[in-house]
């Protein structure tokens, strides 16, 4: 079982991984948040926790879930867990493209 820096570690892998993908700052994350550059770079890094105030805008400004931040995605629908937590990563323009190749698969296994 994983000691409990280890999920702080992984949970700030996930809001880094995040904010990368929305390109956005380290600055400017603090800033929406509300809280300073250096904490926000040592929640990264595990080695603080955010308290409850500033996780609950950080999972607002990421626009993420805080089971994604805290736990990961969990296996759903028999969907393997890494597709779910890139499809979280996604913006919506991209989840329409994603949804709309499934779509297609689906068709072409029918013929």
């Amino acid at each position: 079982m994983r000691n409990e820096n280890e999920r702080f570690v992984e949970m700030g892998k996930r809001i880094r991984a995040r904010r990368l993908s929305l390109k956005m700052k380290q600055m400017e994350l603090a800033e929406k948040v509300d809280i300073s550059n250096n904490h926000i770079s040592s929640i990264e890094r595990g080695i603080e926790r955010p308290g409850l105030d500033s996780f609950i805008r950080i999972c607002d400004v990421l626009d993420v879930t805080p089971d994604y931040l805290l736990l990961g995605s969990m296996k759903s629908n028999d969907v393997p867990k890494n597709i779910t937590d890139n499809l979280k990563l996604c913006t919506d323009e991209e989840i329409r493209l994603v949804e709309a190749m499934t779509q297609y698969l689906v068709e072409q296994h029918k013929k």
